[in-house]
């Protein structure tokens, strides 16, 4: 196998909504809020029109991506014996995803996450993690991670406690490593500890530029340049609309983004350029071509609804 993607389970459930929705109910636009009230959750979803229900998480929808660029991949996450759950699995098996998990009843319901597009097409999330969130070390296929040439895990996935302990043991038994910032807001929340998973223990490193600036306490971009060259690892970076950068050691490649799109929503742009990049990187693609790649499948995600082409 080429590659298995470790993370949560999340069925997205994507709505549109005006920029009013997002100040009354105080979210932070463009940013995931966790929520760990079920009926919060529920409320929130009573008030809104409901556009399309799609399996989601952050590395699944790379790892589905990797799928249908060919490329032989599986996927870990969590999910309950419950009607979602069951969705779940159907839309990994039917991108010939290989999932390694077996549905157990649970006290928790499969994790869900709403995604509020506002009319300039940005995304702001709310996640209830459901039994996502409770992925422990027993869930984790050791035999899966060795017959896999790189492991790509999400930083939503780490927390205290048994996420944690299923991270370590991903990591431990991986023979290569790569994993993906996510957000900000988790960047802020695991700062020490991302920032030792960087120096020490991943291979690869995907972030956007608001990511990378906030773990590594930069003034500017110049500092993230200096500080990734350093690392002696490869770090790939997107910042918008100043296009992608990679950097692995003192090669140092940059690509633009692609013009004139009719972007219609961002949700999975940059779980698409990572499947994108990974794709060249796993069949030996330049760094420059394997960023090409990134750009090609963010730009086609972003003109649809949804995270998943």
């Amino acid at each position: 196998m080429k590659i298995l993607g470790i993370g949560n389970a999340i069925v997205d459930v994507i709505c549109k909504v005006d920029e009013s929705f997002i100040i009354e109910n105080g979210l932070t636009k463009s940013t995931m809020k966790l929520i760990f009230d079920q009926n919060e959750f529920k409320k929130l979803l009573s008030n809104l029109k409901i556009e399309k229900t799609v399996s989601g998480g952050s590395v699944a929808n790379s790892i589905v991506g990797l799928s249908q660029l060919g490329d032989k991949v599986g996927f870990i996450g969590k999910v309950n014996d419950d009607d979602l759950g069951i969705k779940y699995e159907e839309g990994l098996k039917k991108e010939n995803v290989e999932y390694f998990y077996s549905k157990k009843k649970k006290e928790l319901p499969t994790g869900t996450c709403l995604i509020l597009i506002t009319p300039d097409s940005e995304r702001t999330m709310c996640t209830f993690l459901g039994t996502a969130g409770k992925i422990n070390e027993n869930d984790v296929d050791v035999d899966a991670i060795k017959g896999s040439e790189i492991t790509f895990l999400e930083g939503y996935l780490w927390d205290e406690g048994d996420p944690k302990k299923a991270f370590d043991k991903a990591i431990q038994n991986s023979n290569k490593v790569a994993m993906s910032l996510s957000d900000l807001f988790c960047v802020e929340r695991h700062k020490p500890h991302f920032l030792d998973l960087l120096k020490n223990k991943l291979d690869i490193t995907f972030a956007n530029e608001q990511e990378i600036i906030s773990l590594i306490d930069a003034k500017n971009f110049d500092d993230v340049i200096s500080f990734s060259k350093n690392l002696k690892k490869l770090i790939v970076l997107t910042r918008g609309e100043k296009g992608s950068i990679a950097v692995n050691g003192d090669e140092v490649k940059e690509c633009g983004i692609e013009k004139n799109l009719k972007i219609v929503d961002l949700t999975g742009a940059g779980d698409l350029f990572a499947a994108g990049f990974l794709h060249g990187y796993i069949n030996n693609l330049s760094l420059k071509e394997s960023l090409q790649k990134g750009t090609e499948m963010s730009s086609k995600v972003i003109q649809q609804i949804g995270a998943r082409l």
